[in-house]
């Protein structure tokens, strides 16, 4: 169904170029690229080849008479496959995916978004040798995004876990939750340095339980760290860089620890696959009851978590994309069914990581194995573009019937254009290391804008998810005003003792945080009035949380 929905698309985007504006390639602004005529079939004067090199380009202009998204299809030849960066009026949109073809055919980008009079679009050197003869654009409407499912893949699902996905799916449009990567505080605390507000998700991974890198010696606690930050009140995802069970390498350049890239093993999943007594598939369960265990004490702690594992598959360079989509599909199923059915883990939203390729739905486990799609996105250092074309392209790709979220990303994307262009990302999780601290990939003003921004969920404004019903006017209000109220501390800074007055005189649960995510205290109040003594307590940072009801307000205390 979904197959014959994307070749529709693809029919209409060409039926539609006969009212489409044309521009010849030739005609555009050329960077160490030149114009030719040996290739047979071009439209104009010629094409434009020569796309060998970094930097090697095509700018063409287009003119609109209104701001808004268009259709974007392009005419090319290649006589391989090939990718190269599309960029408009210069933020890249991603790279196209040119379907070998020795004859001039248009393919269909996407939509992208053109503001009033004049555009510039480009086609840059990724991959390169591509002839490029023209581009179409045609007015658009963005796809539907709002048919997505209710039900969670897991029948019983906990209550919690059902309970986060009702929050998903109503800030889903609405809002895009503030996500990083690392399980190192210093990330996090490198974006509240900057911020002053920490991300409402927070990105682990399960990579140093595997069997085959503990037997090297190495240990994780990332599973203790999930369960601090949850205490926090943060919401976690949690990828698996599954290491090979067994055939690494290892030697030097293709080391042990790095036995998840297919580079690095010749561990074969379809042998597993294709013979249910073979050592490959015994290893396979082996390593998946290992990582039970560690969900099953997030389970029993009563912690739902966004689950991804064998992400980018479609890539390749990871071993479980490695031998194409029917093992890895096959994988996906095994790892499902081993977690749900044999050991009856249901605190977990399933996360497939796709891409808007021609074949990606070759790859889909199917919709009865995944609750949400993630894709993962890297741009250029500095480029905040909303990746709108990704994002569109996927929810016609699913039917609308997944929530789509940005999984992974180098660089966080501009929140006002989020809006504008109707990139209704559910999250995004910004990568650990760089990307987040060198100020390049992302710059200081861009995080401060990010993290205080009205479209931009951040840790303080999430809601106790245990007791999380569905959006109302007020949980909408105190959203919009980042749960600024409920309670007040003071003196702040502090030293040896803080007062917290809570605005009603409801019954409270107060807890003082660390920034580790220990739990300090955590002590009920009846009254509107209540003092902590910290005269034990080493100097630093902290988070006071205050939970009532439905409610649930955080604040910072500095403890001198």
């Amino acid at each position: 169904m979904k197959t014959l929905l994307l070749s529709l698309l693809i029919i209409t985007a060409l039926f539609s170029e006969l009212n489409a504006q044309k521009y010849e390639a030739e005609n555009g602004t050329l960077t160490g690229t030149s114009v030719a005529s040996s290739r047979s079939g071009y439209s104009g004067s010629g094409y434009v080849t020569g796309f060998d090199q970094e930097g090697d380009q095509v700018a063409i202009e287009v003119s609109t008479s209104a701001a808004g998204l268009y259709e974007l299809s392009i005419g090319y030849a290649t006589d391989d496959y090939k990718e190269n960066y599309i960029l408009v009026n210069n933020e890249n949109m991603g790279s196209m995916k040119f379907e070998a073809s020795p004859t001039f055919l248009s393919q269909f980008f996407g939509k992208i978004f053109l503001e009033e009079g004049d555009n510039t679009i480009t086609i840059r050197h990724f991959w390169g040798w591509t002839d490029i003869d023209y581009i179409t654009i045609t007015e658009a409407t963005p796809a539907d995004y709002s048919n997505f499912t209710n039900e969670l893949v897991t029948e019983n699902a906990t209550d919690i876990t059902k309970r986060l996905y009702k929050y998903l799916s109503d800030m889903y449009g609405e809002k895009i939750i503030s996500g990083q990567q690392g399980s190192d505080w210093s990330n996090l605390q490198y974006v509240q340095d900057q911020t002053g507000k920490l991300p409402a998700l927070r990105g682990f991974d399960f990579i140093d339980y595997s069997p085959s890198r503990v037997e090297h010696g190495l240990t994780s606690n990332e599973t203790e760290e999930i369960i601090a930050w949850n205490n926090m009140g943060g919401l976690s995802t949690v990828s698996w860089h599954w290491n090979a069970p067994k055939d690494l390498i290892d030697e030097p350049g293709l080391e042990w620890w790095r036995g998840f890239y297919t580079e690095a093993t010749t561990f074969d999943v379809s042998i597993a696959m294709n013979n249910p007594n073979s050592e490959e598939y015994e290893l396979i369960i082996r390593d998946i009851d290992v990582i039970a265990e560690q969900l099953k004490v997030l389970q029993a702690q009563n912690i739902p978590i966004l689950f991804r594992p064998l992400h980018e598959a479609e890539g390749g360079w990871f071993w479980w994309g490695a031998k194409g989509p029917e093992p890895c599909k096959w994988l996906w199923h095994l790892l499902f069914d081993r977690v749900v059915n044999h050991h009856n883990i249901n605190n977990l939203i399933w996360i497939w990581t796709s891409t808007d390729a021609p074949d990606a739905l070759d790859w889909y486990p199917g919709d009865d194995y995944v609750d949400i799609i993630g894709a993962d996105i890297y741009l250029e250092a500095g480029d905040y573009s909303t990746n709108f074309s990704m994002f569109d392209n996927l929810v016609s790709q699913y039917e609308g019937e997944k929530i789509i979220t940005l999984s992974e990303t180098g660089t966080i994307p501009e929140p006002d254009d989020l809006e504008s262009q109707a990139a209704r990302w559910s999250w995004f999780c910004t990568w650990e290391g760089d990307f987040i601290k060198n100020g390049i990939y992302n710059s200081s003003a861009h995080l401060v804008e990010v993290y205080n921004h009205d479209y931009v969920i951040t840790l303080d404004e999430l809601p106790n998810i245990s007791t999380y019903e569905g959006l109302t006017d007020e949980s909408i209000t105190a959203i919009n005003l980042k749960h600024t109220t409920g309670f007040s501390i003071y003196p702040n800074p502090a030293t040896s003792y803080v007062k917290v007055e809570i605005d009603n005189d409801e019954k409270g649960l107060i807890q003082l945080i660390s920034m580790k995510g220990e739990v300090i205290y955590n002590t009920y109040t009846n009254g509107a009035l209540f003092q902590l003594d910290l005269s034990s307590l080493p100097s630093g940072m902290y988070v006071l949380k205050v939970i009532q009801n439905e409610s649930s307000y955080s604040e910072k205390l500095l403890k001198k």
